[in-house]
């Protein structure tokens, strides 16, 4: 059969079998569910085999990058001070539990929400700014927290805080267990995820996303674009934040490497290897810069060479970042 020029009709009058848009979407949301399930079993599974400690590491940092591709990937806001969030929700969490004697979600949940409390002052300031400007301010804030944490008394200065408790969850379970402090890392990791996945794709997400691609749009569209980003600053600061306190539980120890600048450099090379922009893309980049960090720590192979070979491969041959080329040779196929 020949088709009718420019008419999209073959010459019996049908048209060319095609995928509709929603069926598309339709098969990659499937795909991404069935990805999601044989994720979620194979983290159920894998402290049997795997070194739980690890595990827990790149979950802490997993959900760190995922929060702050949160800011990123879907408003367009590169945040260079996302470490004052990591770090400072480790010094709360710690000091909750070692000194105040909190029960340790309780010191988890208050840390998150004194990490948001930081968001939110942090944003009225940054939040006006745009470009290199905004990342500039937040640099400068987060390097303002650094020096405020480590001359404040609790923090102990550059020993930081040392043999951090786990303590009993709920006053009933024994997370020094490493099963039973590894699913709870779990739990909250899932939830600080479907969190992010949720405000993603909720009508909130959709507009956060309409001011990345075009704000001036979104601002004579009538939306208050301001904020809306500033509803996004604090939303990741407290998921960064939730991220950082548990981190401190897990390793039993807040220092000031987790407030330091070079922090917030990290997530934002776990979240460009991984693919920006992406659910999956940050927690698959996290999961590799902390394999390296682990695996190169023991030999003489100077591990931020390797880590910034790596990068700039990935930004000459996959702009988009590993889940982000994946995507992209799925669609095309």
């Amino acid at each position: 059969m020949t088709s009718l020029s420019g008419s999209g009709v073959t010459a019996s009058g049908e048209r060319p079998a095609t995928a509709h848009p929603h069926a598309r979407q339709r098969s990659r949301s499937a795909i991404g569910v069935v990805i999601a399930l044989i994720a979620v079993a194979g983290l159920c599974a894998a402290p049997f085999f795997v070194y739980p400690v690890f595990i827990m590491t790149v979950l802490c940092f997993a959900l760190f990058a995922t929060a702050f591709n949160l800011l990123l990937g879907y408003v367009g806001l590169l945040s260079f001070g996302h470490a004052a969030f990591f770090g400072g929700a480790a010094y709360f969490a710690a000091h909750a539990v070692k000194v105040w004697g909190f029960e340790p979600l309780s010191a988890i949940l208050l840390a998150a929400a004194g990490a948001g409390v930081m968001g939110l002052l942090i944003g009225l300031l940054a939040i006006r700014r745009q470009g290199i400007y905004f990342a500039m301010v937040t640099l400068a804030l987060s390097q303002m927290v650094f020096f405020i944490f480590l001359q404040a008394p609790f923090t102990h200065g550059e020993d930081g805080i040392q043999n951090v408790p786990r303590g009993h969850l709920l006053g009933l379970i024994d997370l020094n267990q490493p099963l039973n402090i590894y699913y709870f890392v779990l739990a909250i990791f899932l939830l600080g995820f479907f969190a992010v996945w949720r405000i993603v794709h909720s009508p909130f997400g959709h507009v956060l996303q309409a001011i990345r691609e075009n704000e001036n749009r979104a601002i004579s569209l009538g939306y208050r674009v301001e904020r809306y980003k500033l509803a996004a600053f604090v939303m990741s600061a407290t998921i960064a934040g939730l991220a950082g306190a548990m981190k401190a539980i897990v390793l039993q120890i807040a220092t000031l490497t987790d407030v330091a600048w070079q922090m917030s450099g990290e997530v934002v090379l776990m979240t460009l290897l991984g693919g920006m922009g992406t659910i999956f893309g940050p927690s698959v980049g996290a999961a590799l810069v902390v394999t390296m960090q682990n695996y190169f720590a023991t030999s003489n192979v100077p591990v931020t060479v390797i880590i910034g070979v790596i990068f700039v491969l990935c930004v000459l041959l996959f702009r988009r970042g590993i889940v982000g080329e994946a995507i992209r040779l799925m669609s095309r196929r």
